[in-house]
């Protein structure tokens, strides 16, 4: 049984594809898009150069989850 980790890259039901970004005891969130901030966005605050749309699946969906591959960190891709 697949045990879902930060960083691996899953499909959910096949609707869904992404990293795992979070993982807590309750629920994971699966990044599905990646843009950058715009000027303005990025003025008003600069801890993060990006939006990230992220979809939340609590932990009874887990054994929905299919692993596709691994990375090392949210740098590599």
């Amino acid at each position: 049984m697949y045990t879902p980790q930060v960083n691996d890259y899953v499909t959910w039901k096949n609707n869904v594809s992404g990293w795992i970004y979070f993982k807590g005891s309750q629920y994971l969130t699966i990044e599905i898009s990646v843009r950058p901030k715009d000027q303005a966005d990025y003025k008003v605050s600069k801890l993060h150069a990006n939006n990230r749309t992220l979809i939340l699946c609590y932990q009874h969906h887990w054994n929905e989850l299919s692993y596709v591959k691994s990375r090392n960190s949210i740098y590599e891709e």
